[in-house]
């Protein structure tokens, strides 16, 4: 997706948002190139009145959000989010997707999961027929990381799916530790034929 398809699919995201008299709208902000363009564009808004309370789905996201000074908070103290953006690495005609590549699977699940609704910024060139030729990223604890590996594995070979999988690295071949300090797999099945009962067997 170009810088400019992601810019306004962002800009699509925000006008989404709707608002009753009074209200201050719960936000869940995604992680990814293309959530940072919505954060961007919510600032402005923010810094021109519109009144809302975030909670951001990684640190990069938070950081970003508290130089615009959009509002932030946590689950701990809202019960429930109105709303969730955030972007999508893959997507099928049915919103079966892929998501996670910027490194924040478990904070983004939590985020969607606490929202009433979520909008999934994507243009044409993140839909797919099929999910998988995008690595689906795995977040995994680095407690017992090979017999979780095994684990997997068995889990593809169950569901038929064939593939390597590998452990995300940092550019110092050193492993990508996420916001919450766990490892992630990236498994490159290259055709995902059965999502749902995929990511049933990985909760």
């Amino acid at each position: 997706m170009s810088e400019a398809y992601k810019i306004l699919a962002a800009k699509s995201a925000l006008q989404e948002l709707n608002v009753s008299g009074g209200q201050v709208l719960r936000i869940g902000l995604g992680t990814g190139s293309t959530a940072k363009h919505f954060v961007d564009l919510l600032g402005a808004k923010v810094a021109e009145g519109f009144e809302c309370i975030c909670v951001p789905t990684s640190e990069q996201t938070a950081a970003q959000a508290q130089s615009l000074k959009i509002p932030l908070s946590d689950l701990d103290h809202l019960d429930y989010l109105d709303v969730t953006v955030d972007g999508t690495d893959e997507i099928t005609a049915d919103l079966s997707l892929i998501k996670g590549g910027g490194g924040a699977l478990l904070r983004e699940k939590i985020v969607a999961a606490a929202s009433k609704k979520m909008i999934v910024i994507a243009d044409e060139s993140k839909l797919v027929e099929v999910l998988g030729a995008f690595a689906l990223p795995i977040e995994v604890n680095q407690f017992g990381l090979m017999a979780t590996k095994r684990a997997l594995l068995d889990v593809a070979r169950n569901l038929e799916l064939s593939g390597e999988l590998s452990l995300r690295k940092t550019r110092k071949d050193a492993p990508f530790v996420t916001d919450e300090g766990h490892f992630i797999f990236d498994a490159c099945f290259s055709r995902i034929s059965n999502p749902k009962e995929l990511s049933n067997k990985l909760l």
